[in-house]
């Protein structure tokens, strides 16, 4: 009896020394402007001033952005939608129908810092999220994340790293 227990113990130290160490893949803050800056100059040429916010994997801002003639408001709404997006990592226009009155998610809705408005993307490399970004000051959430799915477009080739 004494036996299998040592056996046990001595079995199961490896697992739990591998458990303690984590690798994961994040944004270098070179891709997270060149990110923000790809998102800017797509709103730049659809004709919108916006601010761009980009935050690592864990919602920690990287990059923001604001163009000459974005509303004071941008900053921190692109960077509440990053947030929200790398929180919960899901974009925020899908968060709009699951967070609505009556639905189970709704109280996500009142949790603090959280931006539940289109423009809020997950940055995903080899299937692991690696980031998000937020784009705010497009006539609509639905511009702003257009602004924020080119940004990410535009960067897809150096996320495989």
């Amino acid at each position: 009896m004494l036996a299998a227990l040592a056996a046990g113990v001595l079995l199961s130290t490896p697992v739990r020394a591998q458990d303690s160490i984590i690798t994961y893949k994040s944004l270098s803050p070179e891709l997270a402007l060149d990110l923000g800056r790809a998102s800017l100059a797509e709103c730049r040429k659809l004709g919108f001033q916006v601010a761009v916010a980009v935050v690592d994997r864990f919602g920690i801002t990287q990059v923001v952005l604001r163009d000459r003639l974005a509303g004071p408001h941008t900053p921190a709404t692109a960077a509440g939608k990053a947030w929200t997006a790398a929180s919960f990592r899901t974009n925020t226009m899908e968060l709009i129908s699951i967070t609505q009155p009556g639905m189970p998610q709704a109280g996500i809705r009142n949790l603090p810092g959280v931006v539940i408005v289109g423009g809020g993307n997950v940055v995903e490399a080899a299937g692991s999220m690696v980031g998000a970004i937020g784009v705010s000051g497009a006539p609509g959430g639905d511009a702003d994340e257009a602004c924020a799915k080119a940004g990410i477009a535009a960067i897809r080739d150096k996320l495989d790293f």
